[in-house]
C-alpha cells in the first residue's frame, strides 16, 4: 500500500492485480501449425490425465511437490499464445484470470510479492485458469549477491513464484517471446513446454479468412491465399490488418449494403501494420537511427519533470516528517 501521507494527498494506489475474462474463443478460433498443436494436445492431457496418473495410479504420493499443472508458451507475439491460454480455460469450464507485470509491480519495496501471492489466491478462490503474460519479467534470472534493493526485490518475487507453484492446485499458464530470461529453478516446476511458431502459408491462408465473419461482406476479387503468399506475418498482423481494411471499406462514401471488403483494403490494412512496425524497430532496436530533434527535445522535457515531481514528493516527505517530530515534541 502506498504511504500515509500519499494516502492522505488522494493517492490510493487501488488497481486490479489481474483481469478476469470469460472465455470465448476455443482451438477452433486459432490456427496453428501442426507441431504446435501436437504440443498443445499434449499439454492438455496433462490436464485431463492428472487423476488418473497422479491419484488412481499412486505417483502423488511418490511425486508430491509440483502440484500446480504450469505451462510455457514461448514464441514471438501474435502467433495465438493468448487465444490458446482462453481456449484451455474454455475446455475446462473455467475463467481465466489474465495477469501483465505491470500490474502487480510495485513501486513499494515488498508489495509486488505480496500481490503475486495475491493473484493465486483469487486464482483458488475463483477456480480459474492463471495466465501471466510476459512473463519472463516475474520470473525472471535470480541474482546469487543483489547489492540493491531493486535486485533483492526482484529475487524474492521470483522465491514467492516458485513457492505458490508448489502449493497451487491448478493450471498455470506462462507467455514469453523471451524464454531465455527464465530462471532455471523456475522451468524446473514447468510440467510442458510449447513453442510458437510463425505460421506457414497454409496457416496463413486459414488465418485470413477464419478472422472472417460469415456476416462480413467481401468483394469477388478477395483472394486470401494470394495475401498469405505476399505477406510472411504472424496472426496477430493478420487480425490487425483486417480490422484496418474493413475501417477502410466501411469509411467509404456510399450507402452501407453495397460497401464490400476488397483486396485493396486488405493489402492497404497489411501494408499499414508493418510500416507500423517499421516505426517501432527503428526507434527502439536500430542502434544507428537516432530521433529526430523534437523528440529528443520532448524525451528531455519529460525526463526533467520526472525529477522535479520526485523532488517534490522527497520535499513533502520530508515536510512532513519535520511536522511530526515537532507535534511529537
Amino acid at each position: 500500500m502506498p504511504h500515509p501521507i500519499l494516502r492522505a494527498l488522494g493517492f490510493s494506489g487501488t488497481r486490479a492485480l489481474a483481469d478476469v475474462v470469460v472465455p470465448r474463443r476455443t482451438f477452433h478460433d486459432v490456427i496453428l501449425p501442426a507441431a504446435t498443436r501436437r504440443a498443445i494436445d499434449q499439454a492438455m492431457a496433462h490436464v485431463t490425465r492428472h487423476d488418473l496418473i497422479f491419484n488412481q495410479w499412486g505417483l502423488g504420493e511418490r511425486h508430491p511437490g509440483g502440484l500446480a499443472l504450469a505451462f510455457n508458451f514461448a514464441g514471438p507475439s501474435g502467433t495465438g499464445k493468448t487465444i490458446c491460454a482462453e481456449a484451455i480455460a474454455h475446455a475446462l469450464g473455467r475463467r481465466l484470470l489474465v495477469v501483465r507485470y505491470a500490474e502487480v509491480e510495485s513501486m513499494w519495496y515488498g508489495e509486488t510479492p505480496k500481490n503475486v501471492s495475491a493473484v493465486f489466491r483469487m486464482a483458488r478462490e475463483q477456480g480459474a485458469v492463471l495466465f501471466f503474460d510476459e512473463a519472463d519479467a516475474i520470473a525472471s534470472r535470480r541474482v546469487s549477491s543483489p547489492n540493491q534493493a531493486q535486485l533483492r526485490e526482484s529475487n524474492l518475487v521470483v522465491n514467492v513464484l516458485l513457492q505458490e507453484l508448489e502449493s497451487y492446485p491448478g493450471v498455470v499458464v506462462f507467455a514469453t517471446n523471451l524464454a531465455a530470461n527464465f530462471d532455471p529453478a523456475f522451468e524446473r516446476r514447468i510440467r510442458a513446454h510449447v513453442l510458437f511458431e510463425m505460421p506457414g502459408l497454409a496457416e496463413r491462408a486459414a488465418i485470413w479468412r477464419v478472422q472472417m465473419h460469415p456476416r462480413t461482406p467481401l468483394a469477388p476479387d478477395v483472394d486470401f491465399q494470394q495475401l498469405a503468399e505476399r505477406y510472411e506475418v504472424s496472426g496477430g498482423d493478420i487480425r490487425n490488418a483486417v480490422l484496418k481494411a474493413a475501417l477502410a471499406a466501411a469509411a467509404e462514401p456510399g450507402p452501407d449494403a453495397q460497401k464490400r471488403i476488397a483486396q485493396r483494403h486488405l493489402d492497404e490494412g497489411m501494408r499499414d501494420v508493418l510500416a507500423g512496425k517499421r516505426v517501432m524497430r527503428q526507434s527502439l532496436f536500430d542502434p544507428v537511427a537516432s530521433p529526430p530533434d523534437w523528440l529528443q527535445a520532448a524525451m528531455r522535457i519529460r525526463r526533467a519533470t520526472q525529477l522535479a515531481l520526485l523532488v517534490a514528493v522527497l520535499a513533502l516527505l520530508a515536510a512532513a516528517v519535520a511536522l511530526t517530530l515537532a507535534l511529537a515534541g
